[in-house]
């Protein structure tokens, strides 16, 4: 017997000989209510014009207990809160329209009446225009809904969930780092199970007003609030507060904060969680502390649980990244004075004597190689053996990364039960209004309803799809852009910031024209990376709604992995371009390598494009997360402010906790979604180039310590209270960590092999510095700046090429970076035998370093199961315990009820020689 109420659908199901005629007839007298309440209820959709009066919500007067969160009575604890204008105070002509508004919410506000919630309107204090109608979910409502949603609740008292800490024997130490219990008391654990209400006496009651928690309640009533009618038309169904919202018939729609996050609630019954979260987590003093948790899940839910306790365990990992790259950057820094082709750039009889050929046609002069002294100095802090050992420590340690927060996920799913979460969705309110099309189920053979055929569904996905693929395209065209700037610009630099043979200006020894058209590039790129990435967020939202996924899981996801391959190609292209491709397809001063007929490619400078990297790094990660800051902190805070100056302006009356609450700042429901992005593109930045930066962990740790911090004062602070929310894990985002730390072995190898100098200063080592190649009696790096530079004849330029400077001097040859062979050689201009052997060298170091992590990776991913033997032992015993609860509760319910049906049939049989009818 199926019951379908608000597009919920309840279903009974026994066997035929099993299913007592007693409860045929129960099943068949409620679905006459319920079929009769449907109706009345749906009815009330029909045209505006046709609708009858409405049931409407008690109005009363407000009561001055500012920090109450029931109604009037004191009773009803408010569940929700919708504000809306008054439409007959509303400034405006259009009465029609505000007169369509207000059926359409009236219609609203009766249907959620007869669906059972219970209505309190209560006018603003601050503004009379205002109207805040306060939601309450009686019990009954809240067991329904319950049982609907399949939420696990409480059933007996939990002695098996005992945590222990690993530095057990620092425990000295590590009490100084945890929350004070004594202010964040631990919460008492159950053994659970999906609430039935047939079932109620086996659960845990002891008190109704305490047995839903606030977070519990809310989701019951939001998940009303998604899916009540207020109007149908041309048989087009219109539900949802969303949508509601979005048109502008309610403002908004939200649960209260528990009290002020300054000070406790005045209501000795009320438990003050968010002035606790204040105090505890997200005031500044904190800092050192670890998260309370448990308390975080408690009162916002099991989603931004679960992402701080991933952003809490990422922080916690980049402790020991950053400590070995800041060990990689000092061993760098300390030994930059005894590098060896640094000082050979730097000296005046090596480096100043050696004339380099201009890196742009007609007007770049030609310039001496001890102008990039400076440059080739800091290039040896990141250009080390150092680097080499880190990339390799970075590729394992992102390994252990993933693996032990699989294994913390796990920890986690057992302690806030969410083991066994119910994968089967409720499908989105927005998909069901879509649900025209009448298909047949495959398995089941029945009717059921979907937004499109499969014909419809092909052509979304490609539109989809293009649009996607035309995005991405136009970052491409943007990053082409920048290098055409690159390009452009170094011919200005050239120009104006002009290198003599005898100039000693000190700017000169810094500001280079390579240096100056990197950083204005890494500038404007990041500019232009902020603007797109603004523009494609609204767009792929779009996108994703066009497409109709059908549960909130499948939406986030199908929007995670929009936006996280928009935000790879925004953020890292440059990046790439820089690591890759920059100064690897020049050709030579004879016969350079031109972009589009009229741009000739940029070369690196002669220590490689390491050092822009770096730079390039430093730029995107520190603006990005001066930007974040800005928007995550500032601007709500600013918000508020102007909203708070408003109100004090107008009247000096205490304003109640829902008129407070209003006035703070919309998360939104993609708000976390944001949160994780910006972390798994730091992510990125750590792993994918962390071979030139090895500071980059650093970075990411005080960044992601403050921005823990900050998103929790924010929270706290300055936004309304969420809808709390399910999670089981972290979602997509963990297979995109996952294809990142395999990606990122594969660019630092290419980084270390194609972007620094360390191949060819080896190959130099052991091969040419030595006979048959070299000169030199033992190994040595002496004379390695002019092996990697070769001869050209300046007057084999073409007249297009030329440099401006080349009629003032007595130039006959200069120098660039390549491995070719001489002027006069038999094989001008070709390339030599040392460019064979660097060729060779740097591919074999690719696999073999590859080759060596990947192994290592895949051991540690199979020696460390993702789910601890503790925690599975925990979890099956858990459910043990729980079914054999279960199973005693009942029997003793089936003897209960078996000795009153003895009681009652004994009297009626006397005679020993007469039998009971079979019946």
């Amino acid at each position: 017997l199926k019951i379908n109420l608000h597009h919920v659908s309840i279903s009974f199901s026994q066997e035929e000989e099993d299913l007592p005629p007693i409860k045929v007839m129960v099943f068949f007298c409620l679905f006459l209510v319920l079929d009769n309440l449907e109706q009345t209820t749906v009815s009330n959709f029909g045209p505006l014009e046709s609708q009858p009066d409405f049931r409407t919500p008690e109005f009363e007067e407000f009561n001055g207990k500012h920090d109450s969160l029931f109604f009037n009575d004191g009773q009803r604890r408010i569940d929700f809160v919708l504000v809306y204008e008054d439409e007959s105070r509303k400034e405006t002509n259009k009465k029609g329209s505000n007169e369509k508004q207000r059926r359409k919410r009236q219609a609203y506000e009766s249907n959620l009446i007869c669906g059972g919630l219970q209505l309190e309107a209560t006018r603003s204090v601050l503004d009379d225009k205002l109207i805040f109608v306060k939601v309450h979910a009686p019990w009954e409502v809240l067991c329904t809904y319950a049982e609907i949603m399949h939420i696990k609740l409480p059933l007996k008292p939990n002695d098996l969930k005992t945590r222990s800490s690993a530095f057990g024997n620092f425990s000295w130490f590590t009490k100084v780092l945890q929350v004070d219990e004594s202010i964040i008391k631990p919460e008492q654990e159950f053994f659970t199970a999906p609430f039935e209400k047939n079932r109620m006496n086996d659960f845990y009651i002891h008190d109704r007003d305490t047995f839903f928690n606030p977070a519990t309640r809310s989701r019951i009533v939001y998940f009303i609030l998604s899916r009540i009618q207020y109007q149908v038309r041309d048989n087009v169904k219109k539900f949802g507060i969303n949508k509601l919202v979005s048109s502008g018939i309610y403002k908004a729609a939200f649960p209260l904060h528990d009290c002020n996050f300054s000070q406790r609630s005045e209501d000795p019954s009320c438990p003050s969680e968010r002035y606790l979260l204040y105090r505890e987590w997200a005031h500044p003093r904190s800092i050192y502390k670890k998260q309370p948790l448990d308390l975080i899940r408690k009162y916002y839910g099991e989603k931004i649980g679960i992402y701080f306790a991933w952003l809490g365990y990422y922080t916690q990992m980049l402790f020991l990244a950053a400590i070995v790259g800041v060990a990689c950057f000092l061993y760098g820094y300390v030994n930059q004075n005894n590098c060896t082709w640094s000082k050979e750039v730097c000296h005046p009889d090596i480096g100043g004597k050696i004339i380099m050929c201009p890196q742009c046609d007609k007007i770049c002069p030609f310039w001496k190689l001890n102008s990039t002294c400076e440059s080739s100095k800091k290039l040896c802090i990141f250009d080390s053996f150092g680097t080499l050992v880190f990339a390799v420590f970075m590729g394992v340690w992102v390994t252990l990364f993933l693996e032990f927060w699989k294994r913390r996920q796990a920890e986690l799913e057992y302690e806030w039960d969410t083991v066994e979460l119910q994968q089967e969705e409720q499908p989105r309110p927005e998909y069901e209004a879509q649900c025209t099309h009448v298909v047949i189920n495959e398995i089941t053979q029945e009717e059921e309803h979907v937004p499109f055929t499969t014909w419809g569904k092909c052509i979304r996905v490609t539109l989809c799809a293009s649009a996607v693929l035309f995005w991405i395209l136009l970052i491409i065209a943007s990053v082409i852009g920048i290098i055409v700037y690159r390009l452009s610009v170094l011919v200005v630099f050239s120009t104006k910031l002009s290198q003599t043979f005898n100039g000693t200006d000190p700017i000169q020894k810094y500001l280079t024209p390579q240096t100056a058209t990197s950083i204005t590039a890494s500038v404007i790129s990041f500019i232009i990376i902020m603007i797109l990435n603004t523009i494609y967020e609204k767009v792929a939202i779009m996108i994703t709604n066009f497409e109709l996924p059908r549960t909130q899981t499948d939406y986030e996801n199908s929007l995670t992995m929009k936006m996280f391959l928009f935000q790879f190609v925004n953020y890292y292209s440059s990046c790439f371009y820089i690591a890759f491709f920059k100064g690897k397809f020049v050709g030579y001063p004879g016969d350079p390598t031109y972009w589009l007929g009229k741009y000739r490619n940029e070369e690196c400078e002669p220590g490689g494009c390491l050092l822009e990297l770096t730079t390039q790094l430093t730029i995107i990660m520190g603006g990005k997360a001066i930007w974040n800051n800005i928007q995550e902190v500032l601007l709500p805070w600013i918000k508020n402010l102007i909203g708070r100056y408003h109100t004090a302006s107008r009247t000096e009356k205490k304003s109640p906790r829902w008129e407070q609450d209003y006035h703070l700042q919309l998360m939104g429901k993609l708000g976390l979604f944001y949160e994780y992005l910006e972390m798994i593109i730091q992510f990125g930045f750590v792993t994918l180039f962390v071979a030139s930066f090895p500071l980059a962990p650093l970075l990411a740790l005080v960044n992601n310590i403050l921005e823990i911090r900050v998103d929790a004062w924010k929270m706290t602070t300055q936004y309304r209270r969420m809808v709390p929310e399910k999670a089981q894990d972290i979602g997509a985002w963990q297979p995109i960590m996952q294809g990142i730390a395999i990606l990122a072995v594969v660019t630092n190898a290419m980084i270390i092999a194609f972007t620094s100098d360390m191949i060819p200063r080896l190959v130099y080592y052991w091969s040419f510095s030595v006979p048959p190649y070299g000169n030199h009696t033992q190994y040595t790096m002496e004379g390695y700046i002019n092996s990697t530079l070769s001869y050209f004849n300046v007057s084999d330029f073409k007249s297009r090429s030329r440099g401006s400077s080349a009629s003032d001097f007595d130039i006959r040859t200069c120098r660039y970076r390549d491995f070719r062979n001489p002027p006069g050689h038999p094989q001008e201009y070709k390339h030599n035998i040392y460019y064979w052997h660097v060729i060779t060298a740097k591919l074999a170091f690719i696999i073999v370093m590859e080759h060596v992590i990947y192994s290592v990776k895949f051991f540690i991913s199979y020696a460390i199961p993702d789910v601890s033997k503790r925690t599975k032992s925990k979890i099956k015993r858990e459910k043990y315990l729980t079914q054999k609860l279960l199973h005693e509760n009942h029997l003793k319910d089936m003897t209960k009820t078996m000795g009153v049906i003895a009681e009652r049939m004994g009297p009626v049989v006397t005679d020993n020689n007469l039998r009971p009818k079979s019946e």
